[in-house]
């Protein structure tokens, strides 16, 4: 085993360790955990099996092994941004109307 593929697996052992952490503590929802589990499950698979991405950039189409996984990180990367663009977006709304409230309260306590 390559240096790189330990390192890469400590690695996603301190990692899911905090997956784990989180939703022991009921921070993250069963969706999210699966979510990174599956994650987590990947990179050590492809990991432990270099050969795997070579194969699966065969099936699909893709010239490079390499570039398989550039592709798939960069959309993770994009998915993961539009669910913090719509986790903010929702914090927005949520701050406004509170900040509206309060403000109508403050409003009838002066009448």
């Amino acid at each position: 085993m390559e240096i790189i593929q330990v390192l890469v697996i400590l690695f996603v052992i301190f990692a899911y360790s905090r997956v784990l952490l989180r939703f022991k503590d009921k921070q993250m929802r069963l969706r999210e955990f699966t979510f990174w589990t599956i994650i987590w499950a990947a990179v050590v698979i492809v990991a432990v099996l270099p050969a795997f991405t070579g194969w699966l950039s065969n099936k699909v189409g893709i010239g490079r092994p390499i570039d398989i996984a550039v592709y798939v990180s960069i959309v993770l990367v994009f998915y993961l941004i539009f669910r913090m663009y719509v986790k903010f977006e929702k914090l927005d709304q949520n701050i406004t109307k509170l900040v509206r409230t309060v403000a109508i309260e403050k409003e009838k306590k002066k009448k």
